[in-house]
């Protein structure tokens, strides 16, 4: 998969941008806060409709834009080569009377909706901040594995709306049976919605995670020279074959649990499952007005030699845990789509010894499209800046370099 043109208009402190993008890798190098990441940051919103940084769409257009143009607009687009077909990707955003923003997007001209466009190109990216994965919340965990799933599943996609859609409600009605001012009854459609789509989610993670699992293993290996091995165990708020509960702070237990992965799982089985946990929480989430159990409380947890990562790993050890996550995501995609993603990263070689750094570099020199960024190009070999297609960003603008680290004449 190739992302060979991409254009901006008014996106962060980009006023205009149109770049052609050759296979292999891109290395982007410029000062910080010049607008390497906002790049990396708009590829990313054209694979999968969204902001990495922000849920509010206004503070991805340019300020200037909305300060002084009389009709502001932020527009995105990129020509994709997705094995022997080429498509074109546009996504707008324009603010209306009320200052709210309306989000336009269009494969090949024609209008569609976010569900029908994610997944159309395919891109991983990993961020310094991506460390979060392994030490935040799991709301950032579980907004991962969307936003990853949703790119290579359209079902997923699908459920996922229809889920949170019936989680909103559900949860209106349950406060208003807190506040005693409807029945009960309602809650049985409501109940019947949430298990049907929620073990859709569910299942789909459950199998992912077990396919993360062995290709994070690998990568976290090679990134560790096999000196350190990584699992991962995704971690349902209710467990559908009722096994015990892992104890994070005991490593014994943690890798006999761990030995032999779970059994796949049908959605009818958990479906079932789920309601009769809903039943059996009827009560608690009467009195608390919400939903207690279900895929959005769900988590995932990342253990290096027995170790829970995310109260005990090291610095160290976290980001290499998430960039083995990010590798092990490429890999999936691959392995689900048939294409290898587009592969964005983010000051990578940051906080990273010269060994680490030769194992990454190791680790992505077959992919087919690679942008980079970093403040120095001797975070790189020479080696790898002779095949390396340069750029210099600075201020929102993107020069191209020539074979002495110079702005090219004409570039």
């Amino acid at each position: 998969m190739l992302l060979t043109r991409f254009a901006l208009i008014n996106f962060r402190n980009y006023s205009r941008l149109a770049l052609d993008l050759p296979p292999g890798p891109i290395l982007l190098r410029g000062d910080n806060a010049e607008g390497k990441t906002n790049l990396l940051e708009a590829i990313f919103f054209l694979a999968t409709t969204r902001s990495t940084f922000t849920r509010a769409e206004r503070q991805v257009m340019n300020w200037q834009a909305l300060e002084h143009e009389p009709l502001p607009y932020t527009r995105l687009e990129g020509h994709v080569q997705r094995g022997h077909s080429a498509f074109q990707i546009d996504v707008t955003l324009l603010p209306d009377e009320s200052g709210q923003i309306h989000k336009e997007m269009r494969l090949n001209g024609v209008k569609k909706r976010a569900l029908d466009l994610v997944g159309q190109l395919n891109a991983v990216l990993f961020l310094p901040e991506d460390i979060d994965l392994v030490t935040g919340s799991p709301a950032a965990r579980r907004r991962y594995l969307d936003i990853t799933l949703c790119q290579i599943n359209p079902a997923y996609c699908r459920a996922l709306s229809q889920y949170n859609q019936a989680l909103t409600q559900r949860n209106a009605l349950l406060k208003q049976l807190a506040e005693r001012r409807r029945g009960e009854d309602q809650l049985a459609y409501w109940d019947e919605q949430l298990a049907e789509y929620g073990a859709v989610l569910i299942v789909t993670r459950h199998q992912a995670v077990r396919d993360l699992n062995g290709l994070g293993h690998e990568r976290y290996c090679m990134l560790s020279g096999n000196h350190e091995a990584l699992r991962l165990y995704y971690a349902p708020s209710f467990d559908p074959e009722n096994r015990p509960a892992i104890d994070y702070q005991r490593p014994p237990m943690l890798e006999e649990m761990l030995s032999a992965p779970p059994a796949a799982l049908s959605t009818v089985e958990v479906a079932r499952a789920f309601a009769g946990r809903l039943a059996q929480a009827r009560r608690e989430e009467i009195a608390r007005g919400m939903t207690v159990v279900g895929p959005h409380r769900d988590d995932l947890h990342f253990l290096v030699d027995g170790v829970d990562m995310t109260p005990y790993g090291s610095r160290g050890q976290q980001r290499s845990t998430a960039l083995a996550l990010k590798l092990a995501e490429m890999d999936l995609m691959r392995h689900a789509t048939g294409e290898t993603p587009v592969l964005l990263l983010d000051d990578v070689m940051s906080e990273l010894d010269s060994g680490r750094r030769e194992r990454v570099m190791a680790a992505v020199q077959n992919v087919q499209q690679l942008i980079l960024t970093t403040t120095d190009w001797n975070d790189f070999t020479p080696s790898f800046l002779a095949r390396a297609h340069r750029l210099q960003v600075s201020a929102g603008r993107v020069s191209r370099v020539d074979e002495d680290g110079g702005p090219k004449v004409g570039g």
